[in-house]
């Protein structure tokens, strides 16, 4: 049980050293009547309260980097796509980047080609897929990207490879997961020119015009090339050469002479120099290169070839004949952009590092992600002490780091991640001494002022109680002794929330909850009522109110003993839970948030916002005595200083938030892939003079 002294646990044990892409979609609830006549009051309310301004993005710069365009007119500017649907502008030659706009309805569009019309450079094309089906669309934007809208003909298919014909810009061809596609007319209308009889021509995940001869096109599939020299009536499988069961995931043809294509396949890059007729695979690229992403030609001189693999950047300078790595061997290169003008310059779109900039051709890379942020970050926390000091946690950085601080209130950040390895941080709290403690996929760290780098606490200790008889024993004396004795493991399961105050720490993790009274020298806990997938934990006083999934659970006196709470009706399924204020209980879940103000007994369904939109987290600033949600289509930030009774909208966003925390009453918010950003300072400021609620 949590209520054993890890104190006195540690004492007994001795001097002991230790070793050691989901998003949920959301259901709308259907209010009853005294929901919606508190709704309404709830929009009259709200409806005289001025939207903020925009809240100001931190950071950490950065992350996946998808795809890059630049203007044929004007190579400075340079789009920029996401896996979320987002598209980044720099105006700069990609020094420093804004976000544009967003494609689709949602956040589940990969943007992995962007076009621009040479002719007309106003007039731009996108392809998505999406990871969360197999839908997809090609958006067109007639304005330069400010406005895009998706084309009827093409809609719904998984677009992987889009490509424009060279020698006439209104021919454009799609590859999707069910064939070749092709428009004549600028994307007005489609014309499917694969045969659906063909079990073997789609997977369609790279595609390439004859720089001459629009009819000309060559399609990579997920299992070996394909060409037409027709316009698709006929078609050719161009394997011969090329290793059997090979993804083909970029093909280039040389402008200067289209019968030289080069190939790139898990199994290796192929060259062929007889358009396609018979291929050879290069050399000098190591096997464990085999995943090249994208093949890149230098539009000044042919005979650079530039290959972006899931092992660095590679190039030749002689069209294929010897090939040498220019980047570090952890950079996954998505896309690839050399500069028409300036073609020393190169830009890397990549997994993790996000954009990198080359003005010597490829020998050195610098980051340039200045406003660039696609990370996916889990927490964040403002310093008790540092006023400027922010920490963030992250998932999926591996090597690159899963904690960042910024000493400048987030205009920039380093890693902080010696000792943590490639481990993902789910949580980070700080403890009122000024440690950190970090939840991850593999148990819990701790990095106090002492520390270079973070260390692993995770040493558990479960009470064993053996009755042992006793030998001999008189008559009326007891038979019987009890022996106690604290048995050793080690947390090693995923950590979803970390709470710490003066005098405990507890742990919501995947092997049950845990608590520790002796700054984490050692744990208690485990499995509560049989239940052990803990995803969140708060307490205030001996309120301890705790989740699974699917089971809220209370205790009143510090974790000695629980109880299960009834879940409200219809809802299955919980994702945080936090005691508020006067100790109300908030339980967030898949159809919005409630609270209970009889220690569970009863729920009722919270709302803020615009009609029908719920508050889908809440938590409370105990030192600020508000209440801090997010609601809407969780684009609305919200606030609460009367315990929940009224709401006002602190900040809209354009973006999905996750979850918001407060410290010295400015808000920060974790965005699902956009980093964290903050209430403005001014704001603040202006709140705090009485200019605002």
């Amino acid at each position: 049980m949590l209520g054993q002294s890890t104190s006195e646990a540690a004492v007994d044990a001795g001097d002991i050293s230790i070793k050691n892409r989901t998003r949920v979609s959301i259901q709308r609830w259907l209010l009853t009547s005294f929901s919606r006549v508190r709704l309404l009051f709830l929009v009259l309310l709200l409806s005289s309260t001025l939207f903020a301004a925009e809240w100001v993005s931190l950071g950490p710069d950065g992350g996946d980097a998808r795809s890059l365009a630049a203007d044929p007119s004007n190579p400075q500017r340079i789009f920029l796509g996401t896996s979320a649907g987002e598209l980044f502008l720099s105006t700069d030659g990609g020094t420093t980047w804004t976000r544009y706009a967003h494609l689709g309805s949602g956040y589940d569009y990969v943007l992995d080609h962007v076009v621009i019309d040479p002719t007309n450079p106003q007039t731009m094309y996108a392809g998505a897929w999406s990871v969360e089906n197999n839908g997809g669309d090609v958006f067109k934007s007639t304005d330069g990207g400010k406005s895009w809208q998706a084309l009827a003909g093409i809609h719904g298919k998984s677009v992987r490879a889009l490509a424009m014909a060279p020698a006439d810009s209104k021919i454009l061809a799609v590859g999707a997961l069910d064939g070749v596609y092709r428009s004549l007319d600028a994307g007005q209308t489609w014309t499917r020119i694969s045969p659906e009889s063909n079990a073997e021509l789609k997977n369609v995940e790279s595609l390439a015009f004859d720089p001459k001869k629009a009819d000309v096109i060559y399609a990579g599939t997920w299992h070996l090339p394909w060409k037409t020299e027709d316009g698709g009536r006929t078609w050719s499988n161009i394997k011969q050469g090329v290793i059997d069961d090979s993804d083909v995931f970029s093909i280039i043809v040389d402008q200067n002479n289209p019968s030289v294509v080069f190939a790139s396949a898990c199994s290796g890059i192929y060259k062929s120099e007889t358009g396609g007729q018979l291929f050879k695979k290069v050399q000098g690229i190591p096997f464990s290169a085999r995943r090249t992403r994208v093949l890149q030609q230098d539009p000044t001189n042919s005979a650079i070839v530039y290959a972006g693999t899931t092992e660095g950047l590679w190039k030749t300078i002689d069209s294929g004949a010897t090939w040498t790595r220019v980047s570090p061997a952890n950079y996954v290169v998505n896309d690839v952009l050399v500069d028409a003008r300036h073609p020393e310059t190169v830009l890397l779109a990549t997994d993790r590092t996000g954009v990198l900039l080359s003005r010597d051709g490829g020998r050195t890379f610098a980051s340039a992600n200045r406003g660039f942020s696609h990370r996916q970050v889990t927490a964040v926390v403002a310093d008790k002490e540092s006023s400027r000091r922010i920490y963030a946690s992250l998932i999926n950085n591996r090597e690159f780091g899963g904690v960042y601080l910024s000493d400048d209130d987030g205009s920039s950040w380093s890693s902080l991640n010696n000792g943590l390895g490639t481990r993902d941080v789910f949580t980070i709290e700080q403890t009122s001494s000024g440690a950190l403690l970090a939840g991850t996929n593999n148990g819990i760290f701790l990095l106090d002022g002492k520390d270079k780098e973070w260390r692993p606490i995770n040493l558990t200790l479960r009470e064993k109680v053996t009755t042992i008889p006793i030998k001999g024993a008189k008559k009326g004396a007891p038979k019987t002794r009890v022996k106690r004795e604290w048995i050793k493991g080690v947390l090693t399961g995923r950590v979803a929330q970390l709470k710490a105050d003066d005098h405990r720490w507890y742990a919501a993790t995947s092997q049950g909850l845990f608590r520790s009274l002796d700054s984490g020298k050692s744990w208690t806990g485990g499995p509560v009522v049989g239940n052990t997938d803990f995803i969140s934990v708060d307490h205030h006083g001996d309120l301890v109110f705790a989740t699974t999934p699917r089971f809220p659970m209370l205790s009143k006196d510090d974790g000695n003993t629980w109880t299960i709470l009834k879940l409200p009706t219809y809802v299955s399924r919980i994702t945080s839970v936090a005691v508020g204020p006067k100790d109300e209980l908030w339980m967030v879940t898949h159809l919005g948030t409630y609270r209970s103000q009889d220690e569970g007994q009863t729920w009722q369904h919270e709302l803020g916002g615009d009609p029908l939109a719920n508050i889908w987290f809440v938590t409370y600033d105990r030192k600020g005595e508000r209440l801090v949600g997010v609601a809407g289509n969780r684009n609305q930030v919200i606030e609460s200083r009367d315990d929940g009774k009224t709401w006002t909208v602190a900040a809209k966003a354009h973006y999905p938030i996750r979850n918001v925390t407060s410290f010295s009453g400015r808000m920060l918010a974790v965005t699902d892939f956009n980093g964290v950003v903050a209430q403005p300072e001014t704001e603040v400021s202006t709140k705090a003079a009485g200019g605002g609620n």
